[in-house]
């Protein structure tokens, strides 16, 4: 058995046929893997750069890949093959559970502890702060939903999550859902929105990372992952996230007593929403948002400003986390970080990102270069140029006491990073090379408060 992180040979020529981001795996023939846990990643193909090599990948291969996420063909096919799958929804003592409790009861408070809620309910925070969501908001009674069918929908999404990420995960899915809640409350949303517009907010707010790999869309491509193939190269993980969720809700049944036509509206607006979280397309969204504020033409009363309005507010909760408390946000900068540089697993594995793309003369992608980069700098950039021009703009959309509360937190957190990146560098004024550098059409403008 080779553990966390293996390659396959062809026995001929040595060449790599897979490197594949597992946890643990063992090497069964030239065909490749067999898993010997769930939470695995999608294929990582590099035979592509072997110039002598064709890729060679069978139809029927493909199309089950195309059809599940890779967290349910893992489960299936072990399902087939007579291998039990631990539950990991374990039931907890009567102290956690009142714990838990207790903190729903303030889910809708900015300050949120979505750390201590997820090792409160066993890792089970996405399902358990969902399911609960589901009820405040009345959405179970009046779309008369089943609630095992809820239950089982939401468990499926939480283990379609790779838990070895350290970003990217279940958790991180949970916060996002919590942040929406949050922007829900909102009054000037809360006094418009239909039970249909939450329902959809809260189903892509959960769903927005499902099955995420660990890597970004740019080394997707690069690799010439079949993800990349299918989608044309736009959008590839924002797709993958939408079409992994919609077959969830389709295997779990959960709406099958609606009409296809409502069915099919929802699996589309849901899309509409997840799509909308690809930050590539960050200056489209925000200068749409912009202009309609400059103009004040956005009638909440209309469907279609309303779905804008959830798209931008799922924008917001994607990347709100230099907006939470300090002791919040460090955590998560340190994660995504992580995640850059060790490309998802919950141990170091034998290959970086910036590694394999040095490797291959990939040319390192902007933030994966261990030796060049530091979380002050990443997060600096971060802040400077997608999260302020964002929430300056939704605080002239919304501006309450959470806009401001979260603009508070992002001065701080900056100020923070600043104070981090003197220590390191002696000077404060740098800012990371890997934004400035970026195409300037994904660049939003400076945010103009009024």
């Amino acid at each position: 058995t080779q553990r966390r992180g293996a390659i396959s040979y062809d026995s001929s020529d040595q060449t790599a046929l897979y490197i594949r981001m597992l946890g643990d795996v063992r090497v069964r023939s030239r065909a490749g893997f067999e898993t010997e846990r769930r939470g695995s990643h999608p294929y990582i193909d590099f035979r592509i750069f072997h110039s002598n090599s064709e890729i060679e990948v069978s139809v029927s291969a493909r199309n089950v890949r195309r059809l599940l996420s890779f967290q349910r063909y893992l489960r299936s096919s072990r399902f087939f093959r007579g291998i039990t799958v631990p539950n990991s929804s374990n039931i907890l003592d009567d102290d956690y559970n009142g714990q838990a409790k207790c903190m729903l009861e303030k889910v809708g408070n900015w300050n949120f502890d979505i750390f201590l809620f997820d090792r409160l309910t066993n890792g089970n925070s996405l399902v358990s702060l969902t399911f609960h969501l589901f009820n405040l908001h009345g959405l179970i009674e009046h779309f008369q939903l089943d609630t095992m069918k809820l239950r089982r929908f939401l468990v499926m999404v939480q283990e379609d999550y790779h838990s070895q990420n350290p970003y990217h995960n279940a958790v991180h899915a949970a916060d996002v859902t919590q942040a929406m809640h949050c922007y829900l409350k909102e009054p000037k949303l809360s006094k418009s929105l239909t039970p249909w517009d939450v329902l959809l907010s809260l189903i892509a707010a959960a769903t927005h990372d499902l099955d995420h790999p660990g890597v970004n869309q740019p080394f997707l491509i690069k690799t010439n992952h079949y993800l990349a193939t299918l989608y044309k190269n736009t959008s590839v993980l924002e797709n993958h996230h939408w079409r992994s969720a919609v077959g969830l809700l389709r295997e779990s049944g959960l709406f099958a007593h609606m009409s296809l036509e409502n069915r099919q509206l929802m699996e589309s607006q849901i899309g509409d929403l997840i799509l909308a979280t690809d930050i590539s397309q960050q200056n489209e969204y925000l200068s749409m948002f912009r202009s309609h504020l400059d103009r004040g033409d956005l009638c909440l009363e209309n469907a279609n400003h309303r779905h804008f309005i959830l798209q931008m507010a799922l924008k917001c909760a994607d990347i709100c986390n230099p907006c939470r408390t300090w002791e919040l946000s460090k955590q998560w900068s340190e994660k995504v970080t992580e995640e850059f540089f060790h490309q998802g697993n919950r141990v170091i594995l034998s290959f970086f990102l910036g590694d394999i793309e040095k490797k291959y003369h990939l040319g390192v992608s902007p933030l994966c270069d261990r030796q060049t980069e530091t979380i002050a700098n990443i997060q600096i950039g971060f802040m400077t140029y997608l999260v302020e021009p964002l929430f300056g703009e939704w605080a002239r959309f919304s501006n309450t006491r959470l806009s401001q509360t979260m603009l508070g937190h992002l001065g701080l957190n900056k100020a923070s990073w600043k104070g981090v990146q003197r220590e390191q560098s002696g000077s404060g004024d740098d800012v990371d090379p890997a934004f400035e550098e970026m195409d300037s059409d994904i660049l939003p403008q400076e945010p103009r408060l009024s």
